[in-house]
C-alpha cells in the first residue's frame, strides 16, 4: 500500500495540472447538475414499520387531504385589546381568509359549505355534532371557544377562553419540505399584513420553519478558527491554506453531489449538514496529516519537496486512507438499521468522507507540485535550525510531555478513565424525543408561539394526537353513533383534554379525531397518554365495526425511540466488529483495538452524560448562548456514536502509527511510545481544536436536531482527543510495554501486511540520504530508556 501511494503522490506532484483539470472537471459537472435540478430537502422525520407511520401511510389513501404538511398560527391580541373586539376581530378574519386563499394551502371553507348546502344529509355534519355532544367541554378549565362569522364557525381557528389569543390549524396541500420555496414565508406574511390592522401579532408554530440555513455565522466562525489553527500549527500561509481547499473542494463535490441527486433521493437536512461537518472537519484534517509528514521530511531529514511530497502521502497517506475507511465502515453500519433516513445519511456522509480521502492522495500532492519548496519558508527552516542548535539541553515540547504520561502512567491512566465515567453519570437520565417548539430560544417565533399556546390554550394544543378511526366493513360508512362512542371512551382516558372530529374522507369510511393532551409534546404524561390510548384501542374498537390507530407527534417520537433503542445494539455490534478487525489489521496487535475500543466506549458515555447535562438540564446552556431544555434528540445517540466511532479512529490511527513505526524501527516500548507521541501528538492537537471548532459552529444553528448534533460532535472529540488519545493510550502502551504489540504466531502468519508505516517502501526505495536523526536518540533526549 505504502509503495502505491508513494507512486500516486509521485504522479500527481509530477503532473499537477492534469489531476488540478481532472478534478475541475468533477466540480464542474456538479454544478452543472446542480442548475439543472433544484436542491430539494426534508425535515421530515420517517420511520418505517413503525405504527404511527403506518397510520400516516393508510391516511394517505384513505384521506389524502389530510397528507398535506400541517401548519399553525397564533394570533396575539393587543395587551389593552380582545379577540372580540370589533377591530381585532374583523383583522383576524381578513388574515384568516388571507391564509386559506394562499396558494397552496387547503380551504376547508369550500368543503364545509358543500356539506351546509346538504343540510341533516351531510354525514360530516352530523358526524361533528355527534362526536361533539360526546366529547363534552374541556376537562381543564374552561374550553377554547370557536371564531364565527356570519354565525358559523370558521373552520380551523378556535378563541381562548380569555379572549387573549386565536389558534389557527390548517394544512399545505403538499409536504412542507415539498413546497416551492418561499411558500410558507409568505403565507405567515399575507397573515401579517392583514392582522396588523388590528395590532395582531402573528407568531408561526416550530412547523412552519422552512429547511434552515446551512451554513451560517457560527459555521464560518469555526471555519476561521480551524484557519488560524492550521497557520499557528504550520507557520505558513501557503501550507495552512491547502487544507482549507482541500476541505471546502470535498464538501463541494460530496455534498454538492447529494444536493444534485435530491430531486431523485429524498435527502434529509439533517444528512446535508451532518456530510457538511464531515467534510469539512476531516478535510482538514487529514490535509493537514500529510502537510505535516511533508514538511517534516523536508526540514528535518533534508529532503527535496517532490520527495518528501512522494513519501508523505506514502506513510502518512497510508495511514488517512485506513482512518477514512474507519470513519467509512462506521457510517456504512448504519445501512443493517434498515432505516431509510439513517442509510441515507450513512451514503452521503460516507460518499462526501471517500470523496475527502481521494482528494487527500491526489489533489493535495498535485498542489504541493505548483508549490514546490515554497512550502517550507525560509523562517520556518531558521525556526528548525534554532530548535536543533537547543534539542540537546530541552529537548522537544511533546516529548517532555510524552515522558512525564510514561513516568506517571498509573495517575494518567486513573484521570483518564475517571473524567470520562464522572461525565457520563447524566447520561443515565437522558431521555428521548423529537424536537418542539420548546427545543427553541427563548427569542425565536417557534419558542413564543408554543408558549403562548400553552399559556393561552393549553401545553396539549402545542402537539394534539390524531386518532384515525377507520370501518372495519368495506364500503360500509362510519355511523355518528360509533364515532360518538369511540368519542366518548378516549375523553375517559386520563391526560385527554378534548376531542373532536378534524376530518372524514367523502365516502365516511375513515375519520380523523384529534385528541388535545393536557400535557407537552415531550411530557411524560403525554406519552402515557399514548400508550394507554394504544392499549386500549381494542377495546374500543370492540361493537363498533372500526379500527383505532394513533399517530402525531408524541406517537412518532415515541416510535422513532423505542424503534432506534432496539437496533442500537446490533449497530453498535457490526460497527465495533468490523472496525477491530480493521484496526487488528492495520497495528497488528491484540491489545492496541481492544484499548482503542474501550477508550471509545468511555468517550460515547461521557458524551452522552455532557449533552444530557447542558441540552435536557440546562446546564452551562448560558455560556453558549441557549436557553431551551428538551430531551436528547430520538436520532442522536445512533448518528453520534456511528461518526464518532470513525473520528476517533482516526487519532487512534494517527497516534499509534508513529508509535510502532518508532517500536519497528528498533526502540524500545517506552522509548517508541514517547517518540511516536512527540512526532504525532502536535498534529493531533490541531486536527482535534479544528473539529472542535468546526463543530462547535454548529451548535449556533437554528435548528434543534443540528444544534444538538454539533455540540456532541464538538464534545466528542474534545474528549477523546485529549482525554482518551492522549492520556489513556500512552499511559496503558507504558504499562504494557512489549506486550502492546503482541499478536500470536498463527495469526501473524495468516494476517496481510499492509505497511501503515511505510517499512516496505523504505526498503524498497530507500532514502536519497541518511535521515539526519535516529529516534532513538530522541528518546534519549527525553530521559527514557529501554
Amino acid at each position: 500500500m505504502s509503495v502505491l501511494l508513494y507512486r500516486l503522490g509521485r504522479f500527481a506532484y509530477g503532473k499537477p495540472w492534469l489531476v488540478i483539470a481532472g478534478w475541475l472537471a468533477v466540480m464542474a459537472g456538479v454544478v452543472g447538475l446542480l442548475a439543472a435540478s433544484p436542491v430539494k430537502l426534508s425535515n421530515e422525520v420517517r420511520i418505517d414499520g413503525t405504527p404511527s407511520q403506518h397510520v400516516i401511510d393508510d391516511l394517505t389513501v384513505s384521506l389524502p387531504e389530510a397528507s398535506g404538511g400541517q401548519g399553525m398560527l397564533v394570533f396575539k391580541a393587543p395587551d389593552d385589546a380582545r379577540i372580540g373586539d370589533t377591530t381585532v376581530r374583523s383583522a383576524l378574519l381578513a388574515a384568516v381568509d388571507a391564509v386559506y386563499r394562499h396558494d397552496h394551502v387547503i380551504d376547508p371553507r369550500k368543503a364545509l359549505a358543500e356539506e351546509v348546502a346538504k343540510g341533516d344529509g351531510s354525514p360530516l355534519l352530523r358526524a361533528q355534532a355527534a362526536v361533539a355532544g360526546a366529547a363534552g367541554r374541556s376537562s381543564s378549565g374552561e374550553a377554547p371557544l370557536p371564531l364565527l362569522a356570519n354565525g358559523q364557525p370558521v373552520p380551523g381557528v378556535v378563541v381562548s377562553a380569555d379572549g387573549s389569543a386565536a389558534l389557527m390549524q390548517f394544512q399545505f396541500e403538499e409536504q412542507t419540505y415539498e413546497l416551492p420555496s418561499g411558500t410558507i414565508e409568505s403565507t405567515v406574511k399575507a397573515a401579517e399584513q392583514q392582522a396588523a390592522r388590528g395590532g395582531l401579532e402573528v407568531l408561526p408554530s416550530a412547523s412552519m420553519m422552512e429547511i434552515p440555513d446551512i451554513v451560517g455565522i457560527g459555521e464560518i466562525v469555526g471555519v476561521v478558527v480551524a484557519a488560524i489553527v492550521l497557520l499557528v500549527t504550520l507557520g505558513s500561509v501557503v501550507a495552512a491554506g491547502l487544507p482549507l481547499v482541500i476541505a471546502l473542494v470535498g464538501v463541494t463535490v460530496g455534498v454538492g453531489g447529494a444536493f444534485a441527486l435530491s430531486a431523485v433521493f429524498e435527502i434529509h437536512s439533517l444528512a446535508a449538514v451532518l456530510a457538511l461537518m464531515l467534510g469539512l472537519a476531516v478535510g482538514i484534517d487529514y490535509a493537514l496529516f500529510i502537510v505535516n509528514r511533508e514538511r517534516r521530511l523536508i526540514l528535518e531529514d533534508g529532503l527535496d519537496a517532490h520527495e518528501a511530497t512522494s513519501r508523505a502521502v506514502g506513510t502518512a497517506g497510508t495511514a488517512v486512507f485506513f482512518a477514512g475507511s474507519t470513519v467509512i465502515i462506521a457510517l456504512a453500519g448504519l445501512l443493517v438499521v434498515g432505516i431509510t433516513l439513517l442509510s441515507t445519511m450513512a451514503v452521503i456522509a460516507a460518499a462526501t468522507i471517500a470523496v475527502t480521502v481521494l482528494l487527500v492522495l491526489t489533489l493535495l500532492p498535485a498542489l504541493l507540485g505548483l508549490v514546490k519548496e515554497g512550502i517550507c519558508p525560509d523562517r520556518a527552516r531558521r525556526r528548525v535550525q534554532r530548535q536543533s542548535a537547543t534539542a540537546d539541553r530541552v529537548g522537544p515540547r511533546t516529548a517532555r510531555w510524552g515522558a512525564r504520561l510514561v513516568r506517571h502512567k498509573y495517575p494518567a491512566l486513573a484521570a483518564a478513565v475517571l473524567i470520562p465515567a464522572v461525565l457520563a453519570i447524566p447520561a443515565a437520565d437522558m431521555r428521548m424525543g423529537l424536537p418542539s417548539g420548546a427545543s427553541y430560544n427563548t427569542g425565536t417565533m417557534q419558542r413564543q408561539s408554543y408558549d403562548l399556546v400553552s399559556d393561552a390554550f393549553g401545553p396539549g394544543y402545542n402537539g394534539p394526537l390524531m386518532i384515525a378511526v377507520n370501518s372495519t366493513t368495506k364500503g360500509r360508512p362510519l355511523t355518528p353513533t360509533s364515532l360518538a362512542a369511540v368519542a366518548s371512551d378516549l375523553t375517559k382516558i386520563k391526560g385527554a383534554t378534548s376531542v373532536s372530529l378534524a376530518g372524514m374522507n367523502s365516502t365516511g369510511t375513515t375519520a380523523i379525531l384529534t385528541l388535545v393532551p393536557d400535557s407537552g409534546p415531550n411530557d411524560d404524561a403525554t406519552k402515557d397518554l399514548v400508550t394507554a390510548v394504544r392499549d386500549a384501542s381494542t377495546q374500543i374498537s370492540e361493537g363498533r365495526s372500526a379500527t383505532v390507530g394513533i399517530t402525531g407527534f408524541t406517537a412518532l417520537a415515541i416510535d422513532v425511540s423505542d424503534r432506534l433503542a432496539d437496533v442500537l445494539p446490533l449497530y453498535v455490534a457490526v460497527v465495533l466488529g468490523l472496525s477491530l478487525i480493521v484496526l487488528l489489521l492495520v497495528f497488528r496487535s491484540v491489545m492496541v483495538p481492544v484499548t482503542a475500543t474501550v477508550g471509545f466506549v468511555l468517550t460515547i458515555a461521557a458524551t452522552f452524560g455532557l449533552t444530557t447535562a447542558v441540552f435536557q438540564w440546562g446546564w452551562l446552556q448560558g455560556l453558549m448562548g441557549l436557553d431551551a431544555t428538551a430531551p436528547v434528540v430520538s436520532l442522536l445517540p445512533i448518528i453520534i456514536t456511528g461518526v464518532l466511532y470513525g473520528l476517533a479512529m482516526d487519532y487512534q490511527m494517527f497516534l499509534v502509527t508513529s508509535m510502532r513505526e518508532a517500536h519497528i524501527h528498533g526502540d524500545a516500548p517506552s522509548v517508541a511510545t514517547v517518540v511516536g507521541f512527540s512526532r504525532a501528538s502536535g498534529v493531533v492537537v490541531a486536527a482535534a481544536t479544528i473539529m472542535v471548532s468546526v463543530f462547535a459552529g454548529f451548535v449556533f444553528n437554528a435548528q434543534p436536531m443540528i444544534k444538538q448534533a454539533g455540540f456532541a460532535l464538538a464534545a466528542g472529540i474534545l474528549i477523546d482527543a485529549f482525554v482518551i488519545r492522549l492520556t489513556l493510550v500512552p499511559a496503558t502502551m507504558a504499562l504494557a510495554r512489549e506486550k502492546a504489540w503482541w499478536l500470536p504466531a498463527w495469526l501473524d502468519r495468516l494476517l496481510p501486511n499492509l505497511d501503515v508505516e511505510g517499512d516496505t517502501l523504505a526498503q524498497r526505495i530507500p532514502l536519497p540520504r541518511p535521515a539526519a536523526a535516529e529516534s532513538r536518540t530522541t528518546g534519549q533526549k527525553t530521559g527514557i530508556s529501554a
